[in-house]
């Protein structure tokens, strides 16, 4: 897990650093550079294409993918209504580690890359079925002694909160789609290549501190996200830029008139 985490990071890294269109090193090239096997690189690169990050192109090399269309949701109260995921989640440790944060994850927690954070990979299941992946980095320095026990039961917010003096506010969240390696396939139960969601989420505290950024894999056959919408002049808007923009699902156009688009979210808020 956690080779491959290192590889994942370098590469984008370097994807981060240039613009679409660009070309990255060769797997050759990659491989010294890395001290990893073709294989391992390779396992990394497949989930990089497959996430539309890189484009490969037979005989000419690997290339940044052109950017993809963002949309954020953005409901009356400048924030969306989440119900908790149904089921009962619970978790089971895959890696538990303290390493250095490196360039593209000290970046996010506004750390050095020599500063360390704690790494966690852990199997999310919802009634004893594997459901997810996650990849977790926190700062080592709020969470001194942090065990594996809090990550393995219990909700890991209140577990900061309680045991670390640690209370997170706000978290920015990305959800793209893709599909599973070989190796996520069989921690997940399901054949390689299957669909499923890239979650990405940075945790912050009531400081604005960064305290956890966290990137996780949920399968596509079980689990889905559902958006409730109020359409037209019944919805309520108190952010401006809610009339210049449109919902997921909703294209440009369709609603000329300027009605106003409130939204309510099901989707991942069980005990994390």
């Amino acid at each position: 897990m956690l080779k491959r985490e290192r590889v994942r990071d370098h590469l984008l890294q370097l994807i981060e650093s240039q613009r679409p269109g660009d070309p990255i090193p060769s797997e050759r090239a990659l491989c010294a550079d890395l001290g990893v096997s073709r294989p391992t690189l390779r396992a990394a690169v497949d989930e990089l294409v497959a996430a539309g990050v890189l484009v490969r192109e037979h005989g000419r090399g690997m290339f940044v993918a052109p950017e993809k269309i963002t949309q954020e949701l953005i409901s009356p109260a400048h924030g969306l209504k989440v119900p908790r995921a149904g089921g009962a989640w619970s978790s089971r440790l895959l890696e538990f580690t303290t390493i250095q944060a490196g360039a593209r994850v000290g970046r996010k927690l506004h750390l050095s890359p020599a500063a360390h954070i704690v790494y966690v990979a852990r199997l999310r299941l919802v009634d004893g079925a594997p459901m997810a992946i996650e990849h977790l980095h926190i700062r080592a320095d709020l969470v001194p002694g942090l065990s594996a026990q809090e990550l393995e039961s219990g909700d890991l917010y209140e577990h900061l909160s309680a045991h670390h003096d640690v209370h997170v506010r706000e978290a920015t969240q990305t959800i793209e789609p893709t599909v599973v390696t070989r190796a996520e396939a069989e921690v997940l139960e399901v054949p390689e290549l299957s669909p499923a969601l890239l979650v990405e989420r940075l945790t912050s505290d009531h400081s604005g501190i960064p305290v956890e950024y966290v990137h996780s894999l949920y399968r596509g056959d079980r689990y889905r996200i559902v958006s409730r919408l109020t359409l037209g002049p019944a919805a309520t808007a108190t952010a401006p830029e809610q009339l210049a923009s449109h919902h997921p699902g909703i294209p440009p156009g369709d609603f000329a008139h300027r009605d106003t688009v409130a939204s309510s979210t099901h989707g991942d808020v069980q005990d994390i």
